[in-house]
């Protein structure tokens, strides 16, 4: 689970780049495709194999598009799971001054069915368009062609961020961000462009369980067949593109979510370049920051793709005669100290005090909690070792973010029974924090209802804790 840079709990859902021509992928036993137009196919979006009924896009709402991606947008009910789209389209309205693309965010419900006989019976009746914005504002500056979308959500709404890697009419290429919760929101909200009647009964277009009436609507099938594209404007948050330190035309684009040794989640984003080289950038709140720079080809040639595996640990980067592979958690990199790691600002790795070094967060970031098993109503206290009389000590249950007082007993921080703290089933973390860089101290889980407390702690702690702890007991 994760945080992008607007404060949404995040995880990486299901991202598919498309080819120019067609990609497909499945969800739930289904096979969506979405074809780009080339030579005299203009193109389309189709479930092409499965359960359900094989349905497409009518030619008329589709101008010409290239598919630059598409991702599975989930929801706790499998109902209004939706699948964007994300691609560039021709645009007819364009002024001589004015480039003759437009940039696209299309939807689909997955449980679409089509709609009745003689009314898009073999064609989406859920299919919705926005106008996405890559610029300056208002401005004419702007990012009309979008080459490539890169997905991060949350696993039970729809929220997260998009990335889209844009580029303007002389080549000129930008990154970006865009809240998928503002996306939802236009959708389920904005008027409908060319319509101006109010909606009787379901909003034309949107989600709704199998053989409802909202898919059987004759009138709401008749909006939405001449009406797909709604009015308002997906406009990246900050409303600019990402203000990255750098000139270099970018190619390619992967991004991932990293869970900091702070406990807190970060995207970072891999962008490949034309001279071959691959920039490691951190995106918060706070802006961006180019954490490292890599120039890992003997032939110099552009990214052409990047893959991240983020249960090796690896991205892997190709160009036309080369293929590499780079640690995500390149600690080593950064110099010898404490500080030199936390000036890195990479959130994979962290600084090991025992040890003195880098080293990668997934080792860093969680102990094993120790079960400790009492007997109910029984008053327990719950130990923490000092490492570091200048750190700040305090308790967390069951990670939430709430913090917990803490009594300091010689060596020992201990977490004991209070009315705001009521040590009852669950597990406890004692995190230490020092410099802006937060550890793991230790972690207890408390079962109810075990053996006899002393003979449970004996079983899982020193005896100079069980002396600190009788110590707070006998006063």
């Amino acid at each position: 689970q994760s945080r992008d840079p607007t404060g949404v709990n995040i995880l990486r859902a299901p991202f598919w780049p498309l080819l120019t021509r067609c990609c497909r992928f499945s969800s739930d036993g289904s096979l969506y495709s979405a074809m780009s137009a080339v030579g005299g196919h203009v193109g389309s979006i189709r479930r092409t194999f499965g359960p359900q009924k094989l349905l497409k896009t009518e030619n008329v709402w589709l101008l010409n598009p290239q598919f630059a991606g598409a991702a599975i947008i989930p929801s706790t009910l499998k109902y209004k799971e939706e699948i964007y789209f994300f691609f560039s389209e021709i645009n007819k309205t364009a002024r001589v001054d004015e480039e003759p693309y437009r940039a696209r965010i299309g939807r689909i419900c997955t449980v679409d069915e089509g709609g009745i006989k003689n009314l898009l019976a073999d064609s989406w009746t859920t299919f919705m368009k926005a106008r996405v914005m890559c610029g300056a504002g208002n401005t004419q500056q702007q990012y009309n062609s979008m080459k490539q979308a890169v997905v991060l959500t949350a696993e039970d709404k729809r929220a997260g961020v998009m990335y889209g890697l844009f580029s303007n009419a002389w080549g000129r290429t930008v990154i970006c961000a865009y809240s998928i919760e503002d996306i939802d929101q236009a959708f389920s909200t904005s008027k409908l462009k060319g319509y101006s009647n109010s909606f009787i009964g379901n909003r034309p277009g949107m989600c709704g369980r199998k053989n409802s009436s909202a898919g059987n609507d004759l009138k709401n099938l008749g909006v939405i067949r001449y009406h797909p594209e709604i009015e308002d404007v997906i406009r990246p948050v900050g409303v600019a593109p990402l203000d990255l330190p750098t000139d270099d035309q970018i190619t390619h684009t992967v991004a991932d979510i990293v869970l900091a040794v702070n406990d807190e989640h970060y995207s970072v984003l891999y962008l490949g370049t034309e001279q071959g080289k691959v920039l490691k950038v951190l995106h918060s709140s706070d802006g961006v920051f180019i954490i490292s720079q890599y120039s890992m080809f003997r032939n110099e040639g552009p990214v052409l793709n990047m893959a991240i595996n983020p249960q090796k640990g690896h991205l892997y980067v190709a160009t036309a005669m080369e293929v590499q592979r780079l640690p995500l958690a390149d600690c080593g990199r950064y110099g010898d100290t404490c500080r030199e790691c936390i000036l890195s600002r990479d959130p994979y790795c962290g600084w090991d005090k025992a040890r003195r070094r880098w080293t990668a967060v997934t080792t860093l970031r969680r102990t094993s909690p120790r079960q400790v098993s009492v007997p109910s109503n029984t008053s327990i206290f719950l130990p923490c070792p000092v490492r570091s009389f200048h750190a700040t000590y305090r308790w967390e249950k069951d990670n939430c973010v709430k913090n917990y007082p803490c009594l300091f007993s010689g060596d020992f921080c201990v977490l004991g029974p209070a009315v705001d703290t009521p040590l009852r089933e669950g597990v406890f973390r004692c995190m230490a924090t020092e410099d802006g860089f937060k550890v793991e101290v230790i972690s207890f889980k408390v079962v109810s209802h075990g053996r006899l407390l002393a003979a449970s702690l004996a079983s899982t702690m020193g005896p100079s804790l069980l002396l600190a702890m009788a110590a707070l007991w006998l006063h």
